[in-house]
């Protein structure tokens, strides 16, 4: 008897995800190397000079890593509530925080023991930042005010009280000293000049606002609040240029890279998107097993460092040179004993016996039931299958091998509301999908043969039914749409070729053509 011959389930082909330059350099990174912090990763900050070790904010610790390190180089223990905002100075010798104790901390890289305690806020300070002569700090509050400190004499030069919300974002000018940024979660962006009274400029981001960054000629303003990236135009006002709407979550971190030519957003979704500052298409994305507080890229790109809220740190670190040429080359095989390869190259002679071993098949639960001829059952694991896995293929198969044997219509028969209303499920998701149509339509006839007496009695079967009808009636109208436009680019096409001169066999001419005259015809 012949063995039985199991369903092949045919292979479509899908498109494949488009190669770009970017595309190459943002997957040229290692497998990330995770580190379990001690709670949420608020902040990330890399050091602006070498060897460019980044401070990682995580419940009431500041931890600093090296550049390959997964063990901390430095850790700042001193705060006595959640810390915020650890970042370095521009000397990378300083490194300032925030507290939710309301109480801003200055820390010396070499030491442990904070050099510097400002105290003024009355509550949490989520933002603390040095500005560009590296004599002062900027700060911003939960009490709605963002502050100014002297380092020297550990005093508060002025104050601004003109957010309404809390203050959860802010950046310092690298270009003037007098200038800083705050966001605040009564959806404003304020830019305030320490030679003023009041805030210079403000914008209305729609969203409380996260993150904020400037772009290095700082003329840029970034803006990150609820699903929306924004850039706005400081040297027009504040004028909005762009506004971005690639996350499904709030979008809670912002960085650049490539020297200000990629910009990257990471958000609650999970995603870190890539964008191109030319024209703010999303060209990388890179997914994450949790949600996104935080986000750090390293000078060069050398490294991006994701903190996440379970705690976790992840690393991701570029390829070196000579570990691009080995992944571009063969790999690497494993070391095996001899005995395992012993004899492989030998070739059975003329007269040897060769003994095979019977290769065991395993089916599919749907080849087993076609085995045993229950269709009916064969159908409905198929089906089970396709709910689960969302493989349409393997359903398309079944029934096209149940149709090659005559008994589709018998596995079709006799369902109840439930499992009719499942088939026609199937059936509305697949039958305009070119791929599956010549199998599908059979289906649906044989469908509507079946329960044409008793569709009326099922007010969901009905409904089914009804969309089934409208989706194909769309589809014959985009066919004979398609055939019209066929037919017309036929014409222009056979308009806009040239004329070309046939010779006429003999010295026969057409009637009414003198002797000599060129006889044209349309190529």
């Amino acid at each position: 008897m012949a063995s039985f011959k199991p369903t092949k389930i045919p292979i479509y082909p899908k498109l494949g995800e488009k190669v770009t330059q970017d595309t190459l350099y943002w997957k040229n990174y290692k497998s990330p190397v995770q580190v379990k912090e001690f709670g949420a990763v608020t902040s990330i900050d890399f050091s602006p000079v070498a060897p460019h070790n980044y401070a990682v904010t995580a419940s009431t610790r500041i931890h600093i890593y090296g550049p390959f390190s997964q063990e901390p180089v430095k850790t700042f223990t001193r705060f006595k509530n959640t810390a915020y905002s650890g970042r370095f100075r521009s000397d990378g010798q300083l490194l300032v925080a925030g507290c939710e104790d309301s109480v801003v901390r200055l820390f010396d890289i070499g030491g442990r023991v904070e050099l510097r305690m400002f105290k003024g806020h009355t509550k949490g300070v989520h933002v603390a930042d040095f500005t560009s002569d590296r004599y002062h700090i900027m700060t911003g509050s939960d009490d709605y005010t963002c502050c100014l400190w002297d380092i020297p004499n550990s005093t508060e030069l002025t104050s601004y009280k003109e957010h309404t919300d809390y203050i959860r974002c802010g950046t310092t000018s690298k270009l003037n000293k007098d200038l800083f940024i705050t966001g605040s979660y009564d959806h404003t962006l304020r830019v305030f000049d320490t030679r003023m009274a009041r805030s210079v400029m403000n914008m209305d981001h729609n969203q409380p606002v996260e993150s904020v960054l400037l772009y290095p000629s700082e003329g840029l303003l970034v803006s990150a609040g609820g699903r929306y990236v924004k850039v706005w135009d400081l040297l027009k006002g504040g004028q909005p240029l762009v506004s971005l709407k690639h996350h499904h979550k709030t979008v809670t971190s912002l960085c650049l890279g490539s020297n200000g030519q990629r910009l990257l957003s990471a958000s609650l979704d999970r995603h870190v998107k890539i964008y191109n500052t030319t024209n703010y298409k999303v060209v990388h994305n890179y997914d994450y097993a949790t949600s996104i507080l935080s986000l750090g890229l390293a000078p060069d790109d050398k490294s991006v460092v994701v903190g996440m809220t379970d705690g976790i740190l992840s690393v991701k670190h570029q390829k070196s040179p000579e570990e691009k040429k080995e992944v571009g080359g063969k790999p690497k095989r494993r070391p095996v004993f001899r005995v395992f390869v012993k004899g492989r190259n030998n070739v059975p002679k003329k007269d040897d016996f060769l003994v095979s071993k019977a290769v065991k098949c395993h089916l599919e639960k749907y080849d087993k039931q076609l085995k045993r001829f229950n269709v009916s059952k064969a159908l409905d694991t198929a089906l089970e299958s396709w709910l689960k896995n969302k493989k349409p293929e393997v359903m398309v198969a079944v029934m096209k091998e149940l149709d090659r044997r005559g008994t589709l219509k018998n596995a079709l028969a006799g369902r109840d509301e439930q499992h009719l209303s499942q088939i026609l499920s199937f059936l509305i998701g697949n039958i305009v999908d070119p791929r599956f149509a010549p199998v599908l339509v059979t289906a649906t006839e044989m469908v509507l043969d079946i329960y044409q007496a008793v569709i009326g009695q099922s007010s969901v079967v009905e409904r089914q039914i009804l969309r089934l009808q409208e989706l194909v009636e769309k589809e014959i109208d985009y066919q004979q749409d398609l055939l019209e436009v066929l037919g017309i680019l036929d014409t222009l096409f056979a308009s806009s070729l040239p004329l070309k001169e046939v010779p006429c066999p003999g010295n026969s001419r057409p009637n009414g053509l003198a002797e000599g005259a060129p006889l044209l015809q349309a190529a």
